[in-house]
């Protein structure tokens, strides 16, 4: 069975956010951090070479593929910061609230897994930390912490 591509790293957080370009994007990944850590109560780790997880689970599908990922997190990538809310598809009760924040939120677009915000300027910072703390409750119901 083939390993996830993402995967946890030792490189440092920090090091990384201080690599991120341009400044302004830099200075939201420092921003988000906070925020990140604030909500969850977690040190961040990196997931493969860019993202930044607060946490992590295990899974295994129907399929028997399992693996480990990050509970909630984000990337600051140079064209959208990348927002990870994984507990957004624990259960349809947190979807649904999570989709009413998002409405209330701000700029913003949505992909399969992810939310995606070009600046924080953009959106209303305390909608996002509501966002996070849904998400993940719902990771810590689904997949208690061991």
């Amino acid at each position: 069975m083939a390993e996830n591509k993402t995967r946890q790293t030792d490189v440092a957080v920090e090091e990384f956010i201080a690599s991120v370009e341009p400044k302004a994007k830099r200075d939201d990944a420092k921003v988000l951090d906070a925020l990140f850590r604030k909500v969850t109560g977690e040190e961040p780790k990196m997931w493969g070479p860019s993202i930044i997880g607060y946490g992590s689970y295990h899974y295994t599908y129907e399929s028997g593929r399992e693996g480990d990922s990050l509970r909630s997190g984000f990337s600051p990538r140079k064209a959208k910061h990348s927002l990870y809310f994984m507990g957004r598809y624990c259960d349809d009760a947190t979807g649904k609230k999570v989709d009413a924040l998002l409405a209330k939120m701000g700029k913003h677009s949505t992909g399969a897994s992810c939310v995606y915000v070009n600046k924080l300027a953009d959106i209303d910072l305390d909608i996002l930390g509501e966002i996070i703390g849904l998400c993940w409750d719902a990771m810590n119901r689904k997949y208690p912490p061991s």
